[in-house]
């Protein structure tokens, strides 16, 4: 177990909380809580060897930026020069000593076309000496009462550099943050997010048209299928649809093709009709919100596929995957957004409980995107190795990517 390492991400978003990139975070696959802290050049060197040979730069960051912490060892090291430089942001550690050597080194870096970051930046840690090279620097939210945060998000705006506010894990967080006008976010709040305020959720302008297209041209179901697998909103709202009363069906619909089957292209085509006018591109959930529900459903269902369960349970496990967000995506409470929707039991029981069948597979899906202690045992109790994890959770992001 020791030699493997799980490679987490946690989205970089702009001020318009569209996704810039992610933070690529090194996770020991030892027991946690026995586990010494790894040596920094050895989770950074894991990070970058997970990064080019197990997972693939294009998979798993797609066309947006990787952050990469680096500390004083990886910045001397030669295993830099093997990324791709204008797709890779270097974070540098805020106690690193920068002498001479280490200045100029990163602005050779930096001439190589890497992009430099400051971590848990203030003018009173070592690394400020970096600033003149810097293109971001990273100010943690929570390390400094709100009036020297402030000070010093004022303070930076003199310097060519973009502000990001780090451990943004709050409403507060990111209000304090918008308000300073800093130009990015990172943090819980949105990856693994507390709640956004209550709105509507508006199924995407463009994947309604996709869908309306398909259907004219009488594509096959698997095509659909998949434009339906990318669009949370839309497909909460089709299997409301289809199971509400009104399309009149004595059982319970949770796969899209049973959906698109039951309801014939007829009846779908003037469905999204409908949805396409009532639709309000301005209204669209963040992104990143979008992007972490479609990652959880399309690792539960390889991880139900690897685990040798039938087609249903997979189907079923796509969906438990892709809800479980759904009390964050409406700011409500579970319970009451599962009125408005039929669905089995068995998946009602996993959402609103964490009971039943699918909780192994939501939770070990939950401690992946969260990087959780108890990442290795809820593998062990499905039968999955490491390496085996860190496979499907790179096929899952490469998926969403492709999308």
């Amino acid at each position: 177990m020791s030699n493997s390492a799980f490679l987490g991400r946690q989205p970089v978003l702009n001020r318009n909380q569209q996704l810039i990139g992610y933070e690529l975070l090194f996770r020991s696959a030892g027991d946690a809580a026995s586990a010494v802290p790894h040596a920094p050049l050895e989770a950074d060197t894991q990070v970058l060897v997970n990064a080019l040979n197990n997972m693939g730069t294009n998979w798993l960051i797609g066309s947006k930026l990787a952050f990469i912490n680096v500390g004083e060892a990886m910045l001397s090291s030669d295993f830099l020069e093997l990324l791709p430089p204008r797709r890779v942001v270097l974070d540098i550690a805020a106690n690193i000593q920068p002498g001479n050597e280490l200045v100029s080194r990163v602005r050779y870096l930096r001439s190589l076309g890497f992009g430099i970051s400051l971590d848990d930046f203030s003018f009173e840690q070592p690394s400020a000496a970096l600033l003149e090279l810097a293109n971001y620097v990273k100010l943690d939210v929570q390390a400094m009462d709100k009036l020297p945060f402030q000070a010093l998000a004022a303070r930076l705006r003199s310097y060519p550099v973009i502000r990001i506010g780090e451990r943004i894990e709050s409403y507060e967080h990111y209000n304090l943050c918008r308000d300073l006008g800093l130009d990015g976010y990172q943090g819980y709040y949105f990856a693994r997010p507390e709640t956004l305020s209550a709105k509507i959720i508006h199924a995407s302008f463009s994947n309604t048209l996709k869908l309306l297209n398909l259907l004219r041209a009488d594509a096959p179901l698997r095509d659909i299928e998949q434009v339906l697998k990318g669009d949370v909103a839309l497909s909460f709202k089709l299997l409301r649809y289809v199971n509400s009363a009104a399309a009149g069906l004595n059982t319970t619909i949770s796969s899209f093709g049973h959906a698109v089957t039951v309801l014939g292209y007829q009846k779908l085509y003037r469905w999204l009709t409908l949805l396409l006018v009532t639709s309000n591109e301005h209204g669209n959930l963040a992104p990143a919100l979008q992007k972490t529900a479609i990652t959880r459903a399309r690792l539960m269902e390889l991880l139900a596929q690897e685990t040798g369960h039938n087609g249903d349970f997979c189907d079923n496990a796509f969906i438990v995957g892709m809800f479980s967000l759904l009390d964050v995506i409406f700011d409500m409470p579970m319970a009451q957004i599962l009125e408005h929707i039929n669905l089995p039991a068995d998946i009602q029981a996993v959402l609103l409980h964490r009971q039943g069948g699918f909780t192994p597979f939501l939770q070990l899906t939950l401690a992946l995107e969260q990087g959780q202690p108890d990442l290795p045992q809820l593998a062990t109790q499905l039968g999955l190795d490491p390496d085996q994890l860190n496979l499907l959770h790179t096929a899952a992001l490469a998926w969403v990517e492709e999308l």
